[in-house]
């Protein structure tokens, strides 16, 4: 038994008491990952806000790994090379489980067995293309381009479950 105290944005903490079995975790990536890279630097000066909160990030990702679980899987995407996160242990595409796109995503897999394949179709769009539902602007492109997508939460737990 062990109690792991997790800081999330806000100031909010979550206490976990005990031992968790498995924990599969997705934490917030929009300050850490490439895609945000662009605002890390104004000009050529650091812009230290965002990189304090890209820390942060990298601080929760960090107790996540930590935690006291034998078997911890965190998905991510690829995150700048300025917060030094540890290697991924595996990377998947959604192409690799029945949804015809190219997203890298990265797995940091403690305790488990890499996650197989299921249904490997032809990528016919790319997550940076024109048009499609990753790149559709306003409030929703954020949401909409961290979902999991079905297919691997299906592989997911029907290997990890």
């Amino acid at each position: 038994m062990g109690v792991a105290v997790l800081l999330q944005r806000g100031g909010v903490h979550v206490t976990i008491d005990g031992k968790w079995d498995m924990i599969i975790a997705h934490p917030p990536c929009t300050k850490t990952s490439n895609a945000g890279a662009k605002h890390l630097f104004r000009g050529h000066r650091l812009n230290i806000p965002r990189y304090y909160e890209g820390m942060c990030g990298k601080a929760l990702f960090m107790a996540i790994m930590k935690a006291d679980c034998g078997r911890i899987i965190i998905e991510n995407p690829m995150s700048s090379a300025i917060f030094d996160f540890p290697k991924p242990t595996q990377v998947i595409q959604p192409y690799q489980y029945g949804h015809p796109v190219s997203k890298k995503t990265l797995l940091r897999e403690k305790g488990v067995e890499p996650l197989r394949p299921t249904n490997v179709v032809a990528p016919e769009a790319n997550c940076h293309d024109a048009g499609t539902w990753f790149m559709k602007g306003g409030k929703e492109r954020q949401k909409n381009r961290s979902k999991t997508f079905p297919g691997i939460a299906q592989a997911m737990a029907e290997q990890w479950g």
